[in-house]
């Protein structure tokens, strides 16, 4: 391993420990905020109707303790790639069950990365916020993946930064709750990662407004 990736690997596990550490002091009289549950989140959004994608036990086991929804929204009015939207939200994160990174889970469905950048969203009802944009491949199909870690009404990309803020939420707030928002779509052949994200910010402008109802400030 390459001096830089043993240091981050290092800092990633010292985090990690200092989480839980300070987690587990903070573990008493935590706050759980009322919210819905994402089963409600709508079905249809503007022009976008979703069909539900139901969770096999096996990743309900994986993504542990929390509330998940998948849906497959098609807008039946223009010719355009399907966006799957997949929420996570996690009431506390103080037990072990912290946000899974995608980019852990999708190489292991055999997709294969080509693109990993940040990007900035400004997205309807919240402050501008960095996301990631992800393209991956598979035999000769390509996706485009943005997610971002969501919380008490704001967005990062990072997952140790996620983490950072896990910590400091939980000892200002008394909360260790959280989410992970994940929108991807197929491409068109030759498409590039820059105007898929463009297709589907509508639908990211959509979904932005809705959030605070599933994942509270």
């Amino acid at each position: 391993m390459k001096r830089s990736g043993l240091l981050r690997f290092s800092l990633a596990v010292t985090l990690i420990a200092l989480t839980a550490i300070l987690l587990q002091a903070r573990g008493r009289n935590e706050i759980i905020p009322r919210r819905l549950p994402l089963s409600s989140f709508p079905a249809q959004l503007g022009s976008w109707d979703g069909t539900e994608i139901e969770l096999d036990k096996q990743t309900l086991d994986i993504l542990g303790a929390g509330d998940f929804m998948e849906r497959v929204y098609q807008n039946q009015a223009q010719r355009l790639p399907a966006i799957d939207l997949f929420l996570a939200y996690f009431p506390s994160q103080r037990a072990g069950d912290t946000i899974h990174s995608p980019q852990h889970c999708l190489p292991g469905a055999g997709w294969n990365p080509e693109e990993n950048n940040r990007v900035t969203l400004s997205l309807p009802a919240h402050e501008p916020f960095p996301a990631n944009r992800y393209v991956i491949a598979r035999a000769g199909a390509r996706k485009l993946v943005v997610y971002w870690y969501w919380a008490h009404d704001r967005g990062v990309a990072s997952e140790y930064w996620a983490k950072y803020y896990l910590v400091a939420d939980s000892i200002r707030m008394n909360r260790s709750d959280g989410a992970l928002v994940r929108i991807t779509t197929d491409m068109f052949p030759g498409e590039t990662a820059t105007a898929a994200q463009q297709r589907i910010l509508p639908f990211a402008s959509a979904v932005s407004p809705l959030l605070d109802d599933y994942i509270p400030r």
